[in-house]
């Protein structure tokens, strides 16, 4: 079985777990009494990186980077994301922190509140601003959602590195085709159930989204909701959520290698953010969305209440693929079998915000 590192983010600092021939052993807490809002795992050259953006209510939010899996951690001297002055305003946090793909080798992205998207060149040590999508016509009309203002994800294409696709909260999809140059809205489809014209151009409430690994053009879309796939990278967006429980959420992933499947865990409702009808069930589609099915094999069957956020859903690249989440309970499951059967990693953690995985040697 391959080993994997699982880096788990929580209200309380980072844990992170190994499995070495098929037993798991977790560590922590790295960086205690911070929150850890994101994290990467960079296995794009021959020693991974691991990144991690945390939150001192003492010094405020950094990121950090480890080398060495997690043993030890490197701060740059100066703050490796920070607002110009001129943006009049200041890093509040680090909600994602994306590594490019591999035409882009030392590319790391950093999405950020108040609603920021940063550039790194140097596998994320420095960072800097990428201002068209700051300066962006429509940003002045930009609402936070109930988190903030946030860029909280970033999706690369592997085909073209000048090819980054965002969402913002609560402003909806922009993407750009020219490295950053210019960005354009690309929401249409998707509905904003709480405003008078449910179909604007921005002003989307999305909540995650993830990309498919055979066709790069289809990405699945958890809004708040609302659950959407689109097949030609974000320019129409189509309704999936028919033969969920609901299809209000948070999270959603796609496999690491097979088309066509995704993964989401939904939530009752907006206002009642607990698990659909009180169950700890992970949802999957393998045709694309258009029927899904409850996975639960090994998670609790009494009533649960353990939310997962966006970011608490994850994958990893293994044969057959590792599918992880954690929960406010503070739990963290993990399948080895692509989410057929679940064994429970932790329990009794501080909150869950982040987890990430991926096959190391």
């Amino acid at each position: 079985m391959t080993d994997v590192l699982l880096a788990v983010g929580t209200r309380k600092g980072l844990f992170i777990g190994r499995r070495r021939h098929g037993d798991w052993e977790l560590s922590g807490p790295h960086f205690p009494a911070q929150a850890v809002y994101s994290l990467g795992i960079d296995t794009r050259r021959a020693t991974p990186r691991l990144l991690a953006g945390a939150d001192s209510a003492h010094w405020g939010p950094s990121v950090f980077h480890s080398d060495d899996l997690g043993d030890t951690w490197h701060e740059p001297s100066r703050p490796a994301v920070k607002y110009p002055k001129d943006t009049g305003t200041s890093l509040a946090r680090v909600w994602q922190l994306h590594p490019a793909g591999p035409a882009a080798p030392d590319v790391v992205y950093a999405g950020t509140e108040p609603g920021g998207l940063f550039r790194s060149e140097d596998r994320g040590e420095t960072f800097e601003l990428v201002r068209a999508l700051w300066d962006h016509p429509s940003r002045e009309e930009w609402v936070p959602g109930g988190g903030g203002l946030a860029v909280h994800t970033v999706i690369t294409d592997p085909r073209d590195a000048d090819a980054v696709t965002v969402a913002v909260s609560a402003a909806g999809v922009f993407r750009t085709r020219d490295g950053g140059a210019s960005w354009a809205p690309s929401n249409k489809g998707v509905k904003a159930v709480f405003l008078p014209d449910q179909h604007p151009e921005f002003g989307q409430c999305v909540h995650k989204i993830a990309q498919d690994p055979v066709d790069r053009d289809r990405l699945y879309l958890q809004n708040h909701w609302g659950v959407y796939r689109s097949d030609d990278a974000g320019v129409q967006w189509t309704d999936i959520g028919g033969g969920l429980p609901s299809d209000f959420g948070f999270a959603v992933a796609a496999h690491p290698r097979t088309g066509d499947v995704a993964y989401l865990f939904p939530i009752t409702a907006d206002i009642d953010r607990v698990p659909a009808e009180h169950r700890c069930r992970v949802y999957r589609t393998t045709d694309a969305g258009r029927s899904w099915e409850p996975l639960n094999a090994g998670l609790p069957d009494e009533d649960h209440y353990g939310t997962v956020l966006r970011d608490a859903l994850s994958v990893d690249d293994s044969d057959p693929a590792g599918v992880y989440f954690g929960n406010r309970n503070g739990e963290v499951y993990a399948s080895a079998d692509d989410g057929d059967s679940w064994q429970q990693l932790a329990s009794h953690l501080p909150d869950v915000l982040c987890v990430r995985a991926a096959a190391v040697a």
